[in-house]
């Protein structure tokens, strides 16, 4: 008893060292706990891919080969170290063949792309750069319509990852989030996705999965990052500041011609319908050759009917279908989203707040249209710059056109029961 109360009076005594010393314990033991829930993640996540290596394969058949399009510069340096750790022994386990090719500075993808053999899986390990690049240099090859057909797995890696929120379960733990996605091209689900291809008038074309923004709003979302010594007043603070730093309302004016959207054909069946018997086949064929069918000449397609129109705005979002790929839509179209030009400092606050969130996020009273392809021409000199994808490009007089359906994304068979449990 004499001991106990000694060190509680050591411990009175001295109660900074005290205070210190459990903050750290604290901390620590936080940290370790956090790791140790790490390592049991990872070790079901192998644990279920060698399952899938331990299946038996014919004498014909050859395993499956992924090729690994890794941005090391993603996540500020730390994107090899989490491919390496969470996605690289699940891909091994499951008996895949994988080649792995590693970027080393910006635009390289593209051109690893015009140089890209046959592969059975594309993989995406890193952020939205690394997506928009590899998605811009394979659709740019001359060879796209035999390569687009190749199913894209995208492992999560970068500081920034839009699209992963329609392919895969959200989680605030990193490790859980890589070794979902990775799992999810081992079960091989995939969904199809629509590309926004993005035509200048002399470079070549630019290929989005999400957004194109202009606008106020982009301006300063680019530049919250500054404030961060603000903590969570960085956002208010960023919008508040520009107000006072630039001409107010901060308005874009341009020149829109839009093309109206086209139905939606039906999804192809997944299952091949059952061939045939052989008496009916000899039937049907003796039937067309005593009464060939009619073939009518083609059609002459109708032209182009474009809409013009004028428009002022603090900011022009144009977007795809993806972040719901399974909801069944009526039309195949992009979201035009055309946000007022009077507006408020509070209302511009507050608005720009929620955009920094989502930038999906629209004022009550904006326009929205949808359009099948849309021109952009910007009235002043010094237009700014588009965030295609969270990736800057100077602003300029563009055509964008969607490409329905265009490529096919590996995608979590959990986050597709997810999307369809929001659309009912």
């Amino acid at each position: 008893m004499a001991r106990v109360v000694k060190v509680f009076r050591t411990l009175r005594n001295h109660w900074k060292k005290s205070t210190f010393a459990v903050c750290v314990l604290s901390y620590g033991g936080h940290w370790l706990y956090g790791k140790h829930c790490d390592n049991v993640l990872r070790r079901e996540a192998c644990q279920e891919a060698r399952e899938y290596g331990r299946q038996i394969i014919g004498p014909q058949e050859q395993l499956k080969k992924a090729t690994v399009i890794l941005n090391p510069a993603a996540c500020s340096g730390k994107a090899n170290n989490l491919f390496e750790k969470n996605a690289a022994p699940i891909l091994h386990l499951a008996g895949v063949e994988v080649t792995i090719v590693k970027t080393d500075y910006e635009g390289q993808a593209k051109k690893l792309m015009e140089l890209m053999e046959h592969t059975d899986m594309l993989i995406v390990a890193g952020g939205d750069g690394t997506l928009q690049e590899v998605v811009t240099g394979l659709l740019r090859r001359p060879d796209e319509g035999a390569f687009s057909k190749t199913p894209i797995g995208f492992i999560p890696l970068g500081s920034q990852n839009s699209l992963s929120s329609a392919l895969h379960p959200m989680s605030d733990n990193k490790v859980r989030h890589i070794t979902t996605a990775t799992l999810s091209i081992l079960k091989g689900e995939t969904v199809p996705l629509d590309v926004m291809q993005i035509q200048g008038e002399k470079e070549q074309p630019v290929y989005a999965m999400l957004s194109l923004r202009w606008g106020a709003f982009r301006d300063v979302a680019n530049s919250i990052s500054k404030y961060w010594y603000l903590g969570p007043l960085k956002t208010r603070a960023a919008h508040w500041f520009s107000t006072l730093r630039q001409e107010w309302p901060q308005v874009r004016e341009a020149s829109l011609s839009i093309l109206p959207a086209v139905p939606r054909p039906p999804d192809e069946p997944t299952h091949k319908p059952p061939r045939p018997n052989l008496l009916y086949r000899i039937v049907r064929r003796l039937k067309n050759y005593w009464n060939p069918p009619v073939i009518e000449a083609p059609k002459e397609p109708e032209p182009e009917r474009w809409e013009e129109r004028e428009i002022s705005t603090s900011e022009l979002v144009v977007s795809t279908q993806n972040k719901n790929p399974v909801q069944r839509r009526e039309n195949d179209a992009l979201l035009v989203c055309v946000e007022p030009d009077s507006l408020t400092v509070g209302e511009f606050i507050t608005a720009g707040t929620q955009k920094a969130e989502d930038p999906f996020v629209s004022m009550p009273n904006a326009v929205k249209l949808e359009a099948g392809a849309f021109r952009f021409n910007p009235k002043q000199e010094g237009a700014g710059f588009f965030n295609i994808d969270n990736e800057e490009y100077e602003a300029m007089a563009v055509e964008v056109r969607l490409l329905p359906r265009k490529l096919h994304f590996f995608c979590s068979g959990e986050r597709r029961e997810q999307l369809l449990a929001e659309t009912t």
